[in-house]
């Protein structure tokens, strides 16, 4: 059975170019990257095609347009272990 890596993620909020960072691992330079729309970024692994990092564009206008924040992305969601 491989190894699975799992990562917490950590949010990071740029007020001045108004970004909002959802990580799982630092950003790193080859790191390939998707727009997902709605102006939403994704930076994958290149070799797996996964989504390592997010940068969800104008983050405080889109919370001031909607009542609702959705990202075009399924998540696996489990609670970290304490270690």
């Amino acid at each position: 059975m491989e190894a699975k890596l799992e990562a917490k993620l950590s949010f990071k909020y740029d007020r001045e170019a108004d970004i909002l960072y959802i990580n799982k691992r630092p950003p790193y330079p080859e790191q390939e990257s998707e727009e997902l729309g709605d102006e939403v970024i994704a930076r994958l692994n290149p070799e797996t095609g996964d989504i390592e990092n997010l940068e969800v564009l104008f983050f405080s206008t889109r919370l001031l347009r909607n009542d609702l924040f959705e990202l075009p992305i399924t998540a696996d969601l489990r609670l970290a272990v304490k270690g």
